[in-house]
């Protein structure tokens, strides 16, 4: 059994720069063992969905959809996390989504400005309040750069309709266009209750007023808006396809008739 990570003397956090990074990890995270290698490797606390991981320079918030905040931690030490925690993904690491802002503790009052979050005090509580916002924040990057790449993509089917009136498509090419459109709206809808309010704060509502500061910075819900709007858009072109594979199937039966009645009129009219 490999050594447990040990905690600071004394257990205090400490950090060894001012350093804020937020990271996407995708779905590796997310089997059984993995997470109870976590709690015993780095005597991690969980706290809902979130893991407190306590460093030997600053601290990590590992949340169990598969995004990791990290406060004040050197590069080695964010490595040696990151290479536990998706070992999977190595190879993928720069395919991640990730973001980085500054923090400061211990000020007169909590405010956010240029990038930097600044709080009032030294709990740990209150940086999983700004943790929630952040990750919620990366994984709505995520959730957009989904949506924005599928219309991207698709841009040129309401184009020919619009100049041709028509497809430059067949069967198979549409299907697969709709399975990817529909798995991807899917994808994101499985997971958009991961953009409501964490059910952290019903058992921490004081710190919520926190967390809304950090979520009205990040433009949260604005993004959740646009996001949808565009989910709107995947939506009507699903039904565009859906109704062009209709009218397809309908103009190839409409063929299948017309032969049949045509071959039984031969037939009839043969001696």
């Amino acid at each position: 059994m490999a050594a447990r990570h040990r905690l600071p003397e004394g257990g205090a956090m400490s950090f060894s720069n001012s350093r804020l990074s937020v990271l996407n990890l995708g779905d590796q995270f997310r089997t059984a063992d993995l997470e109870a290698d976590i709690l015993e490797y780095y005597q991690a606390k969980r706290i809902r969905d979130a893991y407190q991981i306590p460093g030997k320079t600053g601290e990590a918030w590992v949340f169990n959809y598969g995004v990791a905040v990290f406060w004040g931690c050197d590069d080695d030490e964010q490595q040696d996390i990151l290479k536990r925690i998706t070992p999977h993904l190595e190879d993928q690491a720069s395919k991640r989504a990730y973001d980085h802002f500054t923090f400061s503790l211990n000020a007169g009052e909590n405010s956010i400005q240029a990038d930097k979050f600044v709080l009032a005090g030294d709990d740990p509580l209150q940086r999983l309040a700004v943790s929630h916002a952040l990750a919620q924040s990366i994984q709505l990057n995520v959730f957009e750069t989904m949506a924005e790449d599928n219309i991207r993509s698709t841009a040129d089917i309401p184009r020919s309709l619009a100049q041709t009136g028509r497809m430059k498509l067949g069967r198979k090419a549409i299907a697969k266009i709709r399975g990817h459109l529909f798995s991807t709206k899917s994808d994101i809808i499985l997971h958009y209750g991961l953009l409501d309010t964490p059910e952290f704060f019903w058992e921490y509502p004081a710190l919520e007023s926190l967390y809304n500061q950090a979520a009205r910075y990040l433009d949260i819900r604005p993004r959740v808006d646009v996001l949808s709007q565009k989910l709107q858009t995947i939506h009507e072109l699903l039904e565009m396809l859906a109704d062009e594979q209709n009218h397809r199937h309908s103009a190839f039966l409409e063929w299948i008739i017309i032969l049949l009645i045509a071959f039984e009129i031969v037939m009839m009219a043969l001696p």
